[in-house]
């Protein structure tokens, strides 16, 4: 995924992988200390893109005004 443009719905469904794995609770210490680092980055990722998206949506409704 670093390769390419990372979006939010690619970021949601990496997400939705990671779960899936931690709840099958088969990973190993270390593999599940990797999911979790990027579970965290991922949110971050997904909470400031919905920070963005919300500061738009609001400079655009109060153009409108």
């Amino acid at each position: 995924m670093k390769n390419k443009q990372l979006t939010y719905v690619d970021a949601q469904k990496r997400l939705e992988e990671i779960v899936q794995q931690i709840e099958e609770n088969n990973q190993d210490i270390d593999k599940l200390c990797d999911l979790l680092k990027e579970a965290k980055e991922l949110l971050a990722f997904c909470k400031n893109k919905l920070y963005d998206v919300e500061n738009s949506v609001k400079k655009i409704l109060e153009e409108n005004d």
